[in-house]
């Protein structure tokens, strides 16, 4: 039983980046989003970026081209072209719910069924 509580408040804690960060850095957090991308055209990325995207989070991003494998789970392995896209965002329910608002504007324009979602805190300066 102990050992789980320990498990439950190291969970529960907030990183301790903040702390760690050098003087001439903030805390931020990064989610990083995997789009499959294999019937996607530049031109309806693009347009996905500049409508659902960007007026979610105008301050800035990040997104190139890659190339990705899974497997379903009752399935074959699919390999296709892929979008990854980094956002650096203040840490929050409000940055949440844009991120998946994102997600799930993606999965039903392109009929996809799952958009990946990294979570992590960075130190950022610009």
């Amino acid at each position: 039983m102990r050992h789980a509580l320990l498990v439950l408040a190291l969970l529960a804690a907030p990183p301790a980046v903040a702390a760690q960060c050098p003087s001439h850095g903030a805390a931020m957090a990064r989610t990083e989003l995997l789009f499959g991308a294999g019937h996607v055209s530049d031109a309806q990325w693009n347009a996905f970026l500049a409508h659902e995207v960007t007026p979610r989070f105008p301050d800035g991003l990040t997104a190139f081209d890659g190339y990705g494998q899974w497997k379903p789970p009752r399935g074959a392995i699919s390999k296709e072209r892929s979008h990854v896209l980094l956002l650096w965002h203040a840490v929050g329910a409000d940055a949440d719910a844009r991120i998946d608002a994102i997600r799930s504007a993606y999965k039903k324009r392109f009929r996809q069924r799952s958009v990946m979602r990294v979570d992590n805190i960075d130190c950022v300066s610009f």
